[in-house]
């Protein structure tokens, strides 16, 4: 599944629901009168709302199509933006509806009496009832997609930080800090690799670290890094061959800080006093 940038995503959805909004206030607030000025005011709101419902079906896919899909809580998401979906179909329904039950001023067939004022009158007096219903439908349709994108923008951004939150709480711990000693072997390890042999000159059970680029790395060093699932080795190779040491995905994390600082040297007794107050006790 291709990657998707939900805080992108997130921010769209939240646009759309304020466009959602804005059509909902501009269809409450169309005045027309019915015929041809009916038609000039409400086919731009139609419009309007399928490229809504089209930019909803756009945003749908492409979450459905992504990794989002695979986080806890993805389905209630995609679900209430289907919805939003269906919502705004409705909404453009409602329009076309209005569109429909609007009375037009075209000629009558051959041999029908032309409209009077009081036939055109009386149309217009049941349309009007009809229209204005559609109008209010599509209103709430629109308050309802508006309503829904927000939800699943809120949705995702919950989702992500439930996401954060388990890993930052699961992450293993990795006990206590490195020694320098174990750093600089744990990076030569990962720069150049190594091999860990058993050597018959060195007697039998006797194991060496052997690196790449030449530094020094002791058996207990390895075995301390070993211990702590930070290096691995291929036991399918013979000792007296080497066996190929690899560092771990959680050695790499721990190559990420900074290097441990060597602790200080202990001076000898008595050699941090000055030489005038050792002469002064003799």
């Amino acid at each position: 599944m291709p990657p998707l940038d939900l805080a992108d995503h997130i921010q769209q959805l939240h646009s759309l629901a304020n466009d959602f909004d804005s059509l909902n206030a501009r269809v409450r607030d169309v005045s027309y009168t019915p015929g041809t000025d009916a038609l000039r005011q409400i086919s731009p709101l139609l419009l309007k709302a399928q490229d809504l419902t089209a930019t909803a079906l756009v945003c749908l896919s492409a979450l459905e199509s992504s990794t989002y899909t695979g986080i806890a809580g993805s389905r209630a998401s995609l679900e209430c933006l289907a919805s939003v979906v269906f919502a705004s179909s409705l909404a453009g329904n409602d329009l076309a509806s209005a569109l429909s039950a609007n009375p037009y001023e075209g000629a009558s067939f051959p041999g029908y009496p032309a409209d009077d004022a009081a036939v055109r009158t009386a149309r217009h007096a049941e349309a009007i009832p009809k229209m204005t219903g559609h109008l209010a439908d599509a209103a709430h349709q629109l308050n309802l997609s508006a309503t829904g994108c927000h939800y699943v923008a809120t949705g995702i951004t919950r989702d992500l930080a439930a996401v954060r939150k388990a890993s930052t709480t699961a992450r293993p711990t990795t006990g206590p800090t490195l020694t320098s000693a174990q750093f600089d072997a744990l990076k030569s390890l990962a720069l150049g690799g190594g091999r860990l042999y058993e050597s018959s000159q060195r007697g039998p059970g006797v194991t060496h670290v052997a690196t790449d680029d030449g530094t020094r790395v002791s058996i207990a060093t390895f075995r301390a890094l070993a211990k702590r699932g930070l290096v691995d080795r291929d036991t399918s190779t013979s000792l007296f061959r080497g066996q190929k040491i690899t560092v771990t995905e959680e050695g790499h994390q721990a190559l990420s800080g900074p290097r441990p600082q060597a602790p200080a040297a202990t001076p000898a007794i008595g050699a941090s006093k000055p030489a005038a107050v050792q002469g002064a006790r003799r």
